[in-house]
């Protein structure tokens, strides 16, 4: 299959060619050409299915014409180690929980499968690769522990400085090997920014291998698909959609994981209605309401992951509804919640119905409990583990509530090493050369 460039001024390459270079020539992110609809009669027997089997047969209609069967289904189920379970919250909500993998996010399936294609399209390239990503938070965790240890590929991740919980900069500035942590004196768009750059910079990309591991990559942001499809059998398993319509909820910040929803439904997926749960940092809430898209500096909130004020993944949304804000709006509603309103979901939902939600899944929740009609069946992302924001949770449910798991405490016991940065791409280029 081949991937054409948003911005379509560049000719369509090949999976391999999109996944090693991350972002197309001239700025765009990778399409790919066509989207492979399921039949219906898969939606009548995927709850007899297993996680990794569903993941197998989407990632079939994804990669299945440019790689070996065996090789895409040994990636897979390497990837897929953990479960994506949903859990019952209320009647008519549930939680699907994406923090059972190694860093406790949803990221953790993406970073995982993109690792191991990346890998694979190498094979004997002597070459080393270097891949550079920006992160919020959790991206850059997932994407580090997902990368640890793979030969002739080192991970760049760019941070900026004190805007990440304690937890999620533990969890890869203390991992060494393949793993360079920079802390940039910025905010998470001012490390986007740095990234792209390097890869419009001809003469750096003369003189390094560099790809992205951000969601602006194809091999990070399509695999999110698998578990929206996981959801929707496990749903079917516990009898809870019958004439029922189905409706997401998902936290956005870089809107990766939405676009992978939207992904699947266009796959064939029975889903009604997708929500977009903002925090302060609301573009696309804005856009939705009047049609105008205005990109500006991210502001900092205690759901860090969805601080992005330029959403890169926007512009697959645009590309995949031909730039039509009746067709996004009408597939799309948006929610926004302050910092205040946040901390007041978590406590009720805590008190309500016995579910700890971290500051972004609560958002999430939030927008079904306004939103939900009572035909209709809602599913929030529960994107990270509560425990990885433990200091702001604690606030608002008492000291000592909130359960760290044994893998966050291994975490919290590593030594920082990291190496800081002004925001600025001169300095950034020297120090990516001199490596």
């Amino acid at each position: 299959m081949k991937y054409y460039s948003t911005n379509k001024n560049t000719p369509d390459v090949s999976l391999k060619e999109a996944v090693v270079k991350g972002l197309a020539a001239d700025n765009g992110l990778f399409m790919p050409e066509k989207i492979e609809k399921f039949d219906a009669s898969f939606f009548e027997e995927i709850d007899k299915l297993s996680f990794q089997e569903i993941a197998c047969e989407v990632a079939l209609r994804f990669f299945g014409e440019d790689m070996e069967n065996h090789k895409l289904k040994e990636i897979v189920l390497d990837t897929l180690q953990f479960d994506c379970p949903v859990a019952k919250v209320t009647d008519s909500i549930y939680a699907l929980e994406l923090f059972h993998g190694t860093t406790l996010a949803f990221k953790d399936v993406g970073a995982r499968f993109m690792a191991r294609l990346l890998q694979y399209f190498l094979g004997e390239n002597d070459n080393q690769v270097n891949v550079l990503v920006a992160t919020s938070g959790d991206t850059g965790s997932a994407v580090a522990n997902g990368f640890l240890g793979v030969e002739g590929i080192h991970v760049y991740v760019l941070y900026p400085k004190g805007k990440v919980s304690a937890i999620q900069e533990k969890q890869f500035t203390t991992l060494g090997q393949n793993i360079t942590a920079l802390e940039i004196n910025g905010t998470f768009d001012d490390c986007q920014h740095l990234v792209k750059t390097a890869f419009l910079d001809k003469e750096l990309n003369e003189k390094l291998t560099l790809t992205s591991a951000n969601s602006i990559n194809v091999a990070r942001f399509l695999p999110q698909a698998f578990y929206y499809f996981n959801a929707y059998a496990r749903l079917k398993e516990k009898e809870v959609l019958a004439n029922k319509e189905l409706v997401f909820s998902v936290p956005s910040g870089n809107f990766g994981n939405l676009t992978a929803g939207l992904i699947a439904s266009e796959m064939g997926l029975p889903v009604k209605q997708f929500i977009a749960a903002n925090n302060r940092n609301d573009v696309v809430f804005q856009y939705l309401e009047t049609g105008n898209y205005s990109p500006r500096s991210s502001v900092e909130t205690i759901a860090n992951a969805m601080d992005v004020g330029a959403p890169s993944n926007f512009a697959r949304i645009l590309d995949l509804y031909g730039n039509s804000h009746k067709l996004i709006s009408e597939k799309i509603k948006g929610y926004r919640y302050s910092d205040d309103e946040i901390r007041s979901i978590i406590a009720d939902v805590y008190k309500t119905h016995a579910y700890l939600c971290d500051p972004h899944g609560a958002c999430g929740c939030q927008s079904l409990r306004e939103y939900l009609k009572p035909n209709q069946i809602g599913v929030f992302l529960e994107t990270a583990h509560p425990a990885k924001f433990c200091e702001n949770v604690e606030k608002v449910i008492g000291k000592d509530k909130v359960i760290i798991p044994e893998k966050l405490k291994a975490f919290m016991e590593g030594k920082k090493q990291s190496t800081l940065l002004e925001n600025n791409y001169d300095d950034f280029r020297k120090y990516l050369i001199g490596k």
